[in-house]
């Protein structure tokens, strides 16, 4: 559930928002009409965000590293789930 409240509102109830907060549901406090900032447990905001591409250039594969290996394959080929060898 979200929960929008102005400045002058977010004063006056600030327990509740907080209470609202730990709870997990999103408090936004606006001024002016637009959002302002979000209030967030402790637990939450010292979570670190994940950085998509962080590790980009870092990591190094083999050129072939998505060529099936022929004894996997053969292996799959010859299980009970392929019977007929179709891989």
């Amino acid at each position: 559930m979200k929960i929008q409240v102005n400045i002058h509102e977010a004063k006056t109830t600030l327990s509740k928002l907080i209470e609202a907060a730990e709870r997990g549901e999103n408090v936004v406090i606006s001024r002016a009409g637009k959002p302002a900032v979000v209030l967030v447990p402790v637990a939450q905001a010292d979570k670190p965000k994940r950085q998509f591409g962080f590790l980009k250039g870092q990591i190094q594969f083999a050129p072939d590293y998505d060529q099936a290996d022929a004894e996997i394959e053969r292996d799959f080929a010859n299980s009970r789930i392929f019977p007929d060898g179709d891989v």
